[in-house]
């Protein structure tokens, strides 16, 4: 039984923008099932879920200016490396127009562009960056406020945790309309204040976009009316088991961030994944679909509101492939691993309030899991000499202060306070075929503890607490199709009357059609 979500110790990551208060990021209900999603301005109407049209934006994209705009600098596709010159030759704040055609850098691995403050990038139709599966990066620099638009930035070759697009992480970049595709590792990195709008991040070798920033000081980004696909080309699951390095996003202690009518869908792993002390996020009205892992990880992070979206035929792949090794674990289309709200951490919600979302085909449901040997200062922890966000330093949490309040809790992530309500989870046998009982399934779960030997979280403790002390609570749900229900250990497997008496006592006030299976 596969006990942990792994991942590996080096970050990663998403995008950034001021949170809007309209959001209402406040835990309570937002609008009903059937609210058209927020979509970037210029994105394309592209496939529709249950909330209204996503963005489609990799095979339309929006067009960029025909001809120059007053004042800007013209960059000549003809003249290799005549943007990198320009730009070096330009005061902060240029406005740079590349003309139609195919532009290139030089011919050294790191010659790229090295962005001033305030510089604006805009493509005219058909103007394409392309590193040549030479160059590295295409636009680097510490300078803040920078702004791409109406570019395609292809064949670059960053290393593994890399990215192309802001390769170091600048604050305040504005990326819209743009596409980002068939490059090695990371297609865009981020900094604070970045907002990603109306643009495509397609076929990258490792992740569409990489939000992860030195120093743990990301926030307040916004991901918004993007279509992420097809990532993770190079398979680096496969290529290092349990780096847990891949997603079409994978975000890395970001405080704030805003996901919202997005396409996320046939990406080779996760196509959402928070990993390591994120907090204050709200992904709503996304079409989440046909990825190979899980449609969202929220992983060791705090307080988020997942609403509105519609998630359907995620972690088919992966969930067959552990199934048939013989794991019994609940592989899962939303999986909480030692996630949970914290009032202690200021966000715009205390809790993980999954709500009004519909659910369609995938594997398995929900799953909120725990490892009773992950903790700070343990060596199940993977995320490598981080610890929570209560505690100021991992060498705290040894003994004997770990086993004495305030340590004893304080040195866990813990899956607690987390609701889920008022979504449709429909299960169609025939769409979904697998081995009896492996999919269809809902969960609330730990492991026993086992290690290190001074852990004070050996045995069933935190089994204990996460399914029946930490206000984990599915209530006022329909579930269509054939559903079983996981609760305290893995190979716990509930029907869905015992699911809600006692001593689970969950979905008060929800529905089950067992033959329904249908739309």
């Amino acid at each position: 039984m596969v006990r942990e979500r792994r991942h590996r110790a080096v970050p990663a990551a998403p995008l950034v923008l001021l949170l809007l208060a309209a959001t209402g990021c406040t835990g309570t209900p937002a609008a009903p099932a059937g609210t058209a999603p927020a979509s970037a301005p210029g994105a394309t109407a592209g496939p529709v879920g249950a909330k209204g049209a996503v963005a489609r934006v990799c095979d339309a994209p929006a067009a960029g200016p025909a001809t120059a705009p007053a004042g800007a600098v013209t960059v000549d596709p003809a003249v290799v490396g005549d943007l990198v010159a320009k730009t070096a030759a330009g005061p902060p704040g240029t406005t740079f127009w590349l003309r139609p055609g195919t532009h290139t850098l030089g011919p050294d691995a790191y010659d790229q562009v090295e962005t001033k403050e305030g510089n604006r990038y805009l493509g005219a139709p058909g103007a394409v960056l392309d590193g040549r599966g030479v160059n590295q990066y295409a636009f680097g620099g510490t300078a803040a406020g920078v702004t791409l638009r109406y570019l395609t930035v292809r064949g670059f070759v960053a290393p593994k945790d890399e990215g192309v697009v802001n390769h170091d992480m600048a604050d305040g970049w504005t990326v819209e309309h743009t596409r980002i595709e068939d490059n090695s590792g990371a297609g865009l990195m981020a900094g604070a204040g970045q907002r990603l709008r109306a643009s495509c991040l397609r076929g990258n070798g490792q992740y569409g976009m990489n939000a992860y920033k030195t120093g743990d000081s990301l926030r307040d980004l916004v991901v918004e009316g993007n279509e992420i696909t097809g990532n993770n080309t190079d398979d680096w699951e496969r290529r290092q088991p349990g780096c847990g390095c891949t997603a079409g996003v994978k975000f890395w202690a970001v405080d704030g961030a805003d996901v919202r009518g997005n396409w996320v869908h046939d990406n080779r792993g996760a196509g959402l994944w928070a990993d390591t002390n994120n907090n204050d996020f709200l992904f709503e009205d996304n079409l989440v679909e046909e990825n190979d892992g899980a449609a969202l990880i929220y992983e060791i992070s705090y307080n988020a509101v997942v609403r509105n979206n519609t998630i359907r035929r995620n972690n088919r792949v992966e969930g067959r492939a552990a199934a048939d090794g013989g794991d019994d674990f609940p592989h899962a289309a939303v999986y909480v691993s030692e996630s949970g709200g914290e009032p202690r951490v200021p966000a715009r919600t205390d809790r993980i309030e999954i709500h009004r979302n519909l659910l369609e085909d995938n594997w398995s449901g929900i799953t909120l899991w725990e490892d009773a040997d992950r903790f700070c200062n343990s060596p199940s922890n993977t995320s490598t000499d981080y610890c929570t966000l209560l505690v100021e330093s991992t060498a705290s949490c040894a003994r004997p202060a770990i086993a004495a309040p305030p340590l004893r809790s304080d040195c866990r992530w813990r899956t607690r306070r987390v609701d889920v309500h008022h979504n449709r989870f429909v299960l169609d046998p025939a769409a979904v075929p697998c081995p009896a009982a492996a999919c269809g399934r809902m969960a609330v779960v730990a492991g026993p503890g086992t290690s290190p030997d001074w852990s004070p979280y050996l045995g069933d403790g935190v089994a204990e607490a996460i399914a029946h002390g930490q206000d984990n609570r599915w209530h006022d749900n329909a579930y269509v199709g054939p559903w079983t229900f996981v609760a305290r250990d893995p190979g716990r497997s509930l029907d869905f009357g015992r699911w809600r008496g006692a001593p689970y006592g969950q979905d008060a006030g929800s529905t089950l059609d067992a033959r329904g299976g249908g739309r």
